[in-house]
């Protein structure tokens, strides 16, 4: 493990930022035990001279937890379900996935 793994370890670890989550792939099954941390819960899409706000959100799961993550696959957080709705990006070491979803 490189340095970088190892704080990305940390943060996902850490309570205040990151969260335990349940990944079904295909939205099936028990689920695979995961952390993820969410970011931007909203987003602001502009329609000519409106705004509309869109509920979505952003997860990033460590690859080493969720490498197969994909389009239609569900996070389950607590209570909350998520679906994702586009094909994960990772970030430039490999290290993180990061989701688009809506709250289903």
């Amino acid at each position: 493990m490189n340095a970088f793994a190892a704080a990305l370890d940390t943060l996902f670890a850490d309570p205040n930022l990151g969260e335990t989550a349940l990944w079904q792939a295909g939205g099936i099954g028990p689920g695979v035990p995961v952390r993820v941390i969410r970011r931007r819960p909203d987003a602001v899409v502009e329609f000519g001279a409106s705004r509309a706000l869109m509920a979505t959100v952003l997860l990033d799961l460590r690859r080493t937890e969720a490498a197969a993550i994909d389009e239609g696959d569900l996070v389950v957080i607590g209570t909350e379900t998520f679906k994702i709705i586009g094909t994960p990006s990772s970030d430039p070491m490999g290290l993180v996935l990061t989701c688009e979803a809506v709250k289903v």
